[in-house]
């Protein structure tokens, strides 16, 4: 797929898992299922974004970005399965995987140019 279609994707996906988390302080049903399609909208567009350069390192950095997007799906189930504050932990690891490959990767591709 091109990268112009991934990036709707990743975006909704983005905005469905901030409003679902949020609204889960209202102990509002649906915000589980909120946050589970936002995180498979933003594991699909993740998986699907095409390499510029195969190097080690950005291989790396991509399959932790990967990672963290089936934390972010983890995290919708256990909204809507676990009995407590799970989804907390998983929600966080998730932020920090993305937050760090986020900034890395663009890094990384700009040295081999």
């Amino acid at each position: 797929m091109k990268k112009s279609i991934l990036t709707p994707f990743f975006i909704c996906g983005a905005v469905l898992v901030l409003i679902g988390a949020a609204s889960y302080v209202t102990h509002w049903l649906f915000s589980a299922y909120i946050v589970f399609f936002g995180a498979i909208l933003i594991a699909i567009a993740q998986i699907l974004t095409p390499l510029k350069k195969k190097n080690s390192t950005i291989n790396r950095l991509r399959i932790q970005q990967i990672i963290g997007a089936f934390c972010l799906i983890l995290t919708g189930v256990f909204m809507h399965y676990g009995h407590g504050n799970e989804w907390i932990a998983c929600l966080t690891i998730a932020a920090v995987l993305e937050l760090y490959t986020a900034f890395r990767i663009p890094q990384e591709e700009s040295k081999e140019d």
